[in-house]
């Protein structure tokens, strides 16, 4: 119950975890995300990162998340190029979250961390729809510290994982560091960020595969 179905309803605008039992993907779901909403949803960003597209778009395949279903997650970690790991900044790792570090390393897939649910930090100020970077910049510096807080204790437990990591801002080279997106499937923060990379480090390293 990170908020990984939640993240992709925002993207495709829909309501599946609200017909789940109890909010959780009871199965293996894929939404194909064509380039045009992907350009319209980073907008300017793509611009200002100088990101020209070159692939069609996205497949993006949704696991379930509860402990029960670690065949599926298994499944769905085997087949993907390119790996999105949610968690939630507030609650940090769970069992799951470990048992799917664990299938990344073992199928050698690259990833990104999705640190969801940042509207959920205590004071945040919601900026709807925003980047990340241009809605953390709005936030007071109590804010700001307490969100730093959360952030560099995940970084500390992908440490302990074996995985060097950085907000993604401030990764300079994304082939030595794990980078990590804060965002909210529930107010859209976060999510342009968290697709234009995707889309970078799908054509930057997935060339050959694309093609």
């Amino acid at each position: 119950d990170h908020g990984k179905t939640t993240l992709l309803d925002k993207i495709r605008d829909t309501a599946v975890v609200d017909k789940e039992a109890g909010g959780i993907t009871q199965a293996v779901g894929a939404t194909q995300i064509p380039i045009d909403v992907i350009k319209k949803t980073c907008g300017s960003l793509l611009e200002q990162m100088k990101i020209n597209i070159t692939i069609p778009g996205l497949l993006i395949i949704d696991t379930p998340g509860h402990e029960a279903f670690c065949s599926l997650r298994q499944r769905g970690g085997s087949c993907a190029d390119i790996a999105i790991l949610v968690v939630d900044i507030n609650e940090g790792f769970k069992p799951q979250t470990l048992e799917s570090i664990g299938f990344l390393k073992q199928f050698k897939t690259p990833f990104v961390v999705a640190a969801t649910k940042v509207d959920r930090v205590e004071g945040w100020i919601v900026n709807k729809d925003s980047c990340f970077y241009d809605s953390f910049a709005k936030q007071p510096e109590w804010i700001k510290a307490r969100f730093e807080e959360k952030l560099y204790k995940l970084v500390g437990q992908l440490s302990e994982q074996g995985f060097d990591s950085e907000r993604y801002d401030r990764v300079e080279d994304f082939r030595k560091k794990i980078a990590i997106v804060p965002c909210s499937g529930i107010t859209g923060e976060g999510i342009p960020e968290l697709l234009m990379l995707i889309t970078g480090l799908a054509q930057q390293f997935l060339g050959k595969e694309l093609e």
